[in-house]
């Protein structure tokens, strides 16, 4: 079961999208550094397909896109719950998921999401703005997984677009 702790509009995360974040708790990861600490606690309300709905009726079309912040304890809720926000009539919303792993967990395919993070957060070499991270942000198309990780690194204080 997936549970989150809050979630927020944001225009980072994604670059060119307005994306609502949703922080999932449970982080088996435990990397030095964390933005995040309290996020590793087992805590925080569920998130299911009603929530989500819920969710999506609130923000309505003000969002284009949906991104799991974390949910690495149950990757394939992650996924299930990327595969319903596809199923929705009339939806296109992109999804996104921002995971510690270093590769795409087994059993888990990129088909269900637009952009995948992967990483864990090693403090010396940064997040994903850093020349040195070890984190990559992919673009996926037609299932394959396009780095574009360089669109965090600019001079800008905000990431370049997508489009």
């Amino acid at each position: 079961m997936l549970r989150y702790h809050n979630y927020d509009i944001v225009f980072q995360e994604v670059p060119g999208e307005v994306t609502l974040a949703i922080n999932l708790t449970h982080c088996p990861h435990r990397c030095a550094g964390c933005h995040s600490p309290h996020l590793r606690e087992d805590r925080g309300e569920t998130l299911n397909e009603h929530t989500l709905s819920g969710l999506l009726e609130k923000y309505g079309n003000a969002i284009t896109c949906v991104c799991f912040m974390g949910g690495d304890a149950a990757p394939q809720e992650v996924e299930r719950l990327a595969v319903f926000l596809r199923s929705l009539p009339g939806q296109r919303l992109k999804t996104a998921w921002y995971s510690g792993y270093q590769h795409l967990p087994e059993g888990c395919s990129p088909q269900y999401f637009d952009y995948i993070k992967l990483g864990p957060y090693i403090e010396s070499l940064g997040g994903l703005e850093s020349p040195s991270t070890n984190q990559l942000f992919y673009r996926i198309i037609n299932q394959e997984m396009i780095d574009v990780t360089d669109l965090f690194s600019s001079s800008e204080t905000s990431p370049k677009a997508l489009y």
